[in-house]
């Protein structure tokens, strides 16, 4: 799994830090949603890189690549929010 960058292996402990950290979140409707957002965006991201490592040529591993990368700014995207709304005290 491991590459020369140890790219696989990072996207791959993310992903198993990521679902171990929404275990902790309350279950309540608007985080239900976020983490159902949130887990798709983070374990495509894993899984589009290493379906990448396999192209069938340049052109799609590079769509692949491109398309993890995607999927890490989603997840970005939800965890500044968890961060805002969990910091939010109104």
């Amino acid at each position: 799994m491991e590459n020369k960058n140890g790219l696989e292996m990072r996207l791959f402990n993310f992903v198993v830090r990521t679902i171990v950290f929404l275990r902790t979140l309350p279950d309540t409707p608007d985080y239900k949603v976020i983490r159902y957002q949130l887990i798709k965006s983070s374990t495509s991201s894993g899984a589009n890189y290493e379906e990448a490592q396999a192209g069938s040529s340049r052109p799609d591993f590079c769509n692949k690549v491109r398309i993890s990368l995607r999927e890490m700014k989603e997840s970005n995207y939800w965890l500044r929010l968890i961060q805002a709304i969990s910091q939010d005290k109104s």
